[in-house]
């Protein structure tokens, strides 16, 4: 049977409508990115004008991509439990919708909001550090090869923290149980992130090329393994 865009769309709606009227949410979705902004926002426009030789080797716009990495895990994780809790699960899973669906809705619910913070986030940086930084310091930090990984690796990373973290609500039994344990998966592509953006690892475009396909190749396995470990049997019926 083929996925229907259809069922799709009324899924993917109907997360963003949830996602909009519950403020826990809205709030996770604010201060995450708040913290990841902080430390360099401070770096960079802290750095003297006599330090812009220097940053050549820095890549603080790489630290930004601990957003697309925990972001949506903190959505995904909710997306199932969260519903489950509320009592409003089963009604949909009694309907007859694949669970490919279903969780393609869920997933792309995630994706949208989460990709538009994190490039959101990433213009406020940039904004910010041309505006403010000390002459000198944004031509030196602001280079190509990073605005790129930006754009290629948010939704990569996005992609892989929501599956991991739909495959956790799926079999959680509690919302910040299965978001703590969400946030946990995901930390070591946050470490990643930041062995790259203070240089322990050395950014290079066979290193850019490799981690892109290994995230496309994560978040491919990632969906048949979610669509194949989530037991809508179970949980219409509430049991473990």
């Amino acid at each position: 049977m083929s996925v229907s865009r259809r069922r799709v769309r009324a899924i993917y709606r109907k997360e963003l409508h949830e996602y909009r009227r519950n403020r826990n949410i809205v709030f996770g979705m604010a201060i995450l990115p708040l913290i990841f902004l902080i430390q360099p926002l401070i770096s960079v426009l802290g750095a003297p004008s006599a330090s812009a030789s220097s940053l050549a080797n820095h890549h603080e716009l790489l630290y930004l991509l601990a957003i697309p990495a925990l972001v949506p895990a903190t959505l995904a994780a909710y997306s199932v439990v969260g519903e489950r809790q509320q009592g409003t699960l089963e009604p949909v899973l009694t309907t007859p919708i694949l669970r490919e669906e279903f969780l393609l809705g869920k997933a792309l619910a995630v994706l949208a909001p989460s990709v538009a913070i994190a490039y959101a986030v990433c213009i406020f940086f940039l904004v910010c550090v041309e505006l403010f930084a000390a002459p000198g310091v944004a031509p030196a930090l602001v280079r190509g090869s990073d605005l790129l990984a930006q754009l290629i690796f948010t939704p990569l990373l996005a992609g892989w923290s929501i599956w991991v973290g739909i495959a956790i609500s799926a079999r959680a039994s509690e919302t910040r149980v299965a978001q703590q344990l969400a946030i946990l998966a995901n930390l070591p592509s946050v470490v990643v992130t930041t062995l790259l953006a203070i240089g322990t690892i050395k950014p290079s475009l066979p290193l850019a090329i490799g981690a892109a396909v290994l995230l496309l190749v994560l978040n491919r396995i990632g969906w048949r393994v979610t669509s194949a470990i989530f037991d809508r049997e179970k949980l219409v019926t509430g049991t473990r």
